[in-house]
């Protein structure tokens, strides 16, 4: 593997090799940013990877009362899914199962900008569990649906915006020590979280199982990276150093190319300064799969 010298460390001449997806962000309000963040942290569950989940999803930003709609506190959510009937079904049973439940809250559209007629039916869905007492009101051009519940109302808005988007920018981070890549990992990550129209949807936006496509086993669609796994230098044809005793890698999903490349470029700029950083790399399928090829160079 060529590499290249950024502030010391070497960087891999490579590119992450990422997909055409369709996403929508979702603001969720309540009486309370705890309650807020409770709704977002449950309709985000089970939602890394569009392999074996329904979408991928995270909290993108926490929002004051000054932000919302309704103005209360609350969080906004990106959800992403791999065509326009799946990801609405993904919404709807997130929303339903996961905020309509949670007290107090209210769930509004983030893309007023989109294009109506991608726009996704969500509140008049979930309407029906008013079974017949819901009533619907206008907020200007944009209607909401009233559905009572034992501790008021559940306010949702009729229809979600969507828009294409793209799924799976990421960084591979290798450090000298397990200690050393976990903090460097989680230092890029927390400075990523800052980009907006983009979130990590892996767990604290780390990946300690990255994958490749495919497996010896017939029935998998994906298996561990093994040439970025340092347990396995002396048995594969590995790409890391024998200084490298352990990798992190970080995935993005942003509403726009830009905004993945803007979070891998700051996640990068922070790795490199981070103690005991050894290697950074990218995940790629050779540039078969993936429509979008975020070079690592591009990035500097």
């Amino acid at each position: 593997m060529e590499t290249f010298e950024h502030n010391g460390v070497a960087i891999a001449d490579t590119f992450a090799e990422a997909f055409t997806m369709v996403g929508t962000r979702v603001i969720v309000t309540a009486v309370s940013a705890e309650w807020a963040e409770t709704a977002g942290i449950q309709a985000t569950g089970f939602a890394t990877s569009v392999i074996a989940c329904n979408a991928e999803a995270a909290i993108e930003h926490r929002l004051g009362p000054d932000q919302t709609p309704d103005g209360r506190p609350g969080v906004s959510l990106l959800i992403f899914a791999f065509n326009r009937e799946a990801l609405a079904q993904a919404v709807i049973d997130r929303i339903g199962q996961c905020v309509l439940t949670c007290p107090t809250t209210a769930c509004y559209n983030g893309l007023t900008d989109g294009d109506p007629e991608k726009w996704i039916n969500v509140g008049g869905q979930l309407r029906f569990f008013g079974d017949g007492y819901q009533g619907s009101k206008k907020l200007g051009d944009r209607r909401l649906w009233r559905v009572p519940v034992m501790d008021g109302e559940f306010l949702c808005e009729e229809r979600l915006g969507s828009t294409k988007g793209v799924a799976g920018g990421n960084l591979l981070i290798c450090g000298s020590t397990g200690d050393q890549a976990l903090a460097a990992a989680t230092a890029a990550a927390e400075a990523m979280r800052d980009v907006s129209d983009c979130i990590l949807p892996f767990p604290g936006g780390l990946v300690r199982s990255g994958s490749k496509v495919g497996s010896q086993y017939k029935a998998l669609k994906a298996s561990t990276n093994d040439a970025w796994c340092p347990t396995l230098r002396a048995q594969v044809d590995s790409v890391l150093p024998e200084t490298v005793e352990a990798v992190y890698e970080i995935v993005i999903d942003g509403l726009t190319l830009e905004s993945v490349t803007e979070a891998m470029r700051v996640g990068l700029a922070t790795a490199v300064g981070c103690e005991g950083v050894e290697l950074i790399g990218a995940g790629n399928y050779g540039g078969q799969l993936g429509q979008h090829h975020i070079q690592l160079r591009d990035c500097l």
